[in-house]
């Protein structure tokens, strides 16, 4: 089990800092989240992704992927009824979808609620529709510099637009893309899934191109009342060999704090469930 850890958390230290202090704790992947990096990620330079890599590379990481994708943009919107805001965003996934194969990542994590919750007067259908138009778009591309998207369902406290794991198939399906694939996120499955995490593991077995791990008090592992042993059990029963990443939205314990303590705890998990 390979575990990364989202780099928001660190937006306020500079590239090396975050690339030594992740690697000092045990992380094997970074996650990024474009908006920490600039306003559009076609202002970060060839030269400039080049450099992150190797830094990154020079401390025994991976720069995993890509996540956050349309978050701090303008003009962008994943289920708009606007056919041209639809195109400007299919194109700047492919911008970011390079990005991320600049980076060595070969993941994107479609999360991003504000961008892609319904626009009156658009339907659950017409949204559906229009979200598809965009991934058959830009998905080929993608594919070409070996990198997949994989669709985040969120909680309805977070958007109206894919919130289940099913809901996210029905899209993927529609799409049709060997590089769409679903994103499971174990806060989300929390807060908006009937059945259990591990039950959803099994169910998804073979589909699941991502994982994040969190808690419902948005902490990470370990550090709220979610047990992981079951969830990584799940994990090692169906095989994922992907990424399992920290993705935390409360700050207030501190950056080092969080990180030490989610990757301490998932470690001791995983000594006890591989067993």
């Amino acid at each position: 089990m390979k575990f990364a850890i989202c780099q928001e958390l660190f937006e306020d230290w500079d590239w090396e800092r975050q690339c030594s202090f992740i690697s000092e704790v045990g992380y094997t992947g970074i996650e990024v989240a474009p908006f920490t990096l600039a306003p559009r990620i076609t202002d970060v330079s060839a030269e400039a992704r080049q450099t992150m890599r190797k830094q990154a590379e020079d401390h025994g990481l991976r720069i995993i992927g890509l996540h956050w994708l349309l978050a701090k943009t303008e003009g962008l919107h994943l289920t708009s009824p606007d056919s041209s805001v639809r195109k400007a965003t299919a194109e700047y996934l492919v911008e970011l979808g390079n990005a991320c194969a600049d980076f060595g990542g070969d993941l994107m994590v479609f999360g991003s609620p504000p961008q892609r919750n319904l626009i009156a007067p658009t339907t659950s259908e017409e949204a559906y529709e229009n979200a598809a138009e965009i991934f058959r778009h830009c998905m080929p591309p993608l594919a070409e510099r070996g990198v997949r998207i994989c669709m985040e369902p969120l909680t309805t406290k977070e958007t109206d637009f894919v919130n289940t794991c099913d809901d996210a198939l029905r899209l993927i399906e529609m799409v049709d893309e060997p590089n769409f694939c679903l994103h499971q996120d174990v806060k989300a499955m929390l807060g908006a899934e009937s059945t259990g995490i591990p039950e959803l593991i099994r169910a998804h077995k073979g589909r699941v191109g991502h994982f994040h791990v969190n808690d419902t008090n948005l902490l990470g592992p370990g550090m709220g009342e979610t047990d992981f042993a079951p969830i990584f059990s799940a994990l090692l029963e169906v095989g994922y060999d992907g990424w399992v990443s920290v993705e935390v939205f409360d700050y207030s314990p501190g950056c080092e704090t969080i990180a030490r303590k989610s990757f301490e705890y998932m470690q001791e998990v995983l000594s006890r469930v591989a067993k």
